[in-house]
């Protein structure tokens, strides 16, 4: 289809030059349903994007808007910092009989506020009470927030540069795979640890992805987090994982690192966690790990109740009897059986393909192939986004209620875009 950028004027006068994701979408989008965006000029478009993971469950999902709906015509609280609420009950109770029980998790839940970021810093806060140190290590390549605690623990030069002051305390570590396999797992952090000569603090706890998103779909393998589990509790160190892209089911499970049979001693939750695409977070954490002073940490907006309404009904509709993770599984492996083809029509220098349950990246070795790719993807009617260090990466993000047609469709359409972006 033809696409005509429309007047932007207002966009582009009034609001800061830090826009980005409407730089590479130049429409104007009106409304969504599904797997499904449309703009005001008429245009469709297939979602491979899904709010950056923040709509697992597709955009105004029937059954989530028809329990938000509700809430708020009987005029349920909307705002409610920590007060208690039945919106919270319920979420709570449901969280803890659909998520936390059935995988003998016994984290105590916290509301840091509406973003990922803030549960990321409530998660370092804690840490660093706890242990009474401050060191934190991250990995090669980890995107974990844009605020200073974790912008501190994140590898891109590009979005660290932007703090405007020194990020200190963080060091990061080779993740998996970094060191093309040609080094022993954590042989360099071991010999860290062991040296009192190292200049490395102890550090009070570890944060990892366990499928780094922003830094290209790098995928850690269940050995290697087992490894890094083992590591921390050799060395009295906590393990956080960041599962606010890779949770709620994205690598098929409700955590992703349930592959790996771990339990990290703290987890940030956030994006899909809302259901709906509404703003809320989660860090949950061990019992004993608990030692808050009340309002020690806290947010305005850590009461966001149309949160809890939606994520409740979330967890009830898609986590009750398993069949999301089947489906997820299942959708991975026709989005894997499709990348596969298209990087045997592209043979090296052309592209290689990596990702779990329906996380995949399409690598090219020449950096500027993906961002091309992703702009005549556009224009065939498909959002994907770019990922990677330097942007290397095509990055696919559907909707886990996807269904096999739409699928199938935005994986010709990215055929498409990389046989004529050749």
């Amino acid at each position: 289809m033809t696409i005509t950028p429309p007047a932007l004027s207002v966009f582009e006068a009034l609001e800061s030059e830090v826009r980005s994701y409407c730089r590479s979408w130049p429409a104007v989008f009106d409304r969504a349903q599904g797997s499904r965006m449309y703009d005001e000029d008429g245009h469709t478009y297939l979602d491979f994007f899904a709010g950056a993971g923040a709509l697992n469950y597709g955009h105004n999902n029937p059954v989530l808007k028809r329990a938000l709906i509700d809430y708020i015509e009987r005029d349920g609280v909307t705002h409610g910092l920590d007060m208690g609420t039945t919106a919270k009950r319920a979420f709570l109770e449901a969280f803890q009989n659909v998520v936390l029980r059935p995988r003998d998790l016994p984290y105590k839940v916290m509301f840091p506020g509406p973003t990922g970021t803030n549960a990321v810093e409530a998660a370092l806060k804690l840490a660093r009470k706890v242990k009474g140190r401050e060191a934190i290590v991250s990995f090669t390549n980890a995107f974990h927030g844009m605020s200073l605690g974790s912008l501190a623990v994140t590898g891109n030069a590009f979005k660290r540069a932007g703090a405007g002051i020194p990020l200190v305390h963080g060091t990061p570590m080779p993740f998996d795979h970094y060191l093309d396999d040609q080094v022993p797992d954590f042989l360099w952090f071991e010999r860290l640890l062991a040296d009192q000569g190292s200049g490395l603090n102890t550090p009070a706890a570890v944060i990892v992805e366990t499928v780094q998103g922003e830094g290209g779909i790098n995928v850690a393998r269940p050995e290697w987090l087992r490894g890094l589990a083992a590591l921390c509790e050799r060395h009295d160190m906590l393990l956080i994982v960041d599962d606010i892209q890779m949770g709620c089911g994205r690598t098929g499970a409700f955590f992703s690192f349930e592959e790996a049979g771990i339990t990290p001693d703290i987890v940030t939750l956030s994006k899909s966690i809302g259901g709906y695409g509404l703003p809320m977070s989660l860090t949950l954490f061990r019992p004993e790990l608990d030692v808050w002073e009340p309002g020690e940490h806290n947010g305005t907006f850590r009461g966001n109740n149309p949160s809890f309404v939606t994520a409740a009904a979330a967890l009830d509709a898609y986590w009750t009897d398993g069949q999301m993770e089947k489906q997820t599984l299942a959708r991975g492996e026709q989005a894997e059986e499709a990348l596969r083809a298209i990087c045997a029509e592209h043979p090296e220098p052309g592209a290689r393909y990596r990702g779990r349950g329906l996380v995949w990246g399409l690598e090219f070795a020449d950096k500027d192939r993906a961002s091309a790719v992703s702009r005549r993807a556009f224009e065939l009617g498909l959002l994907i986004e770019t990922s990677g260090p330097e942007g290397e990466v095509v990055k696919l993000l559907p909707a886990l209620t996807i269904s096999p047609e739409e699928l199938d469709e935005g994986l010709r359409i990215l055929a498409r875009a990389v046989r004529e972006t050749a």
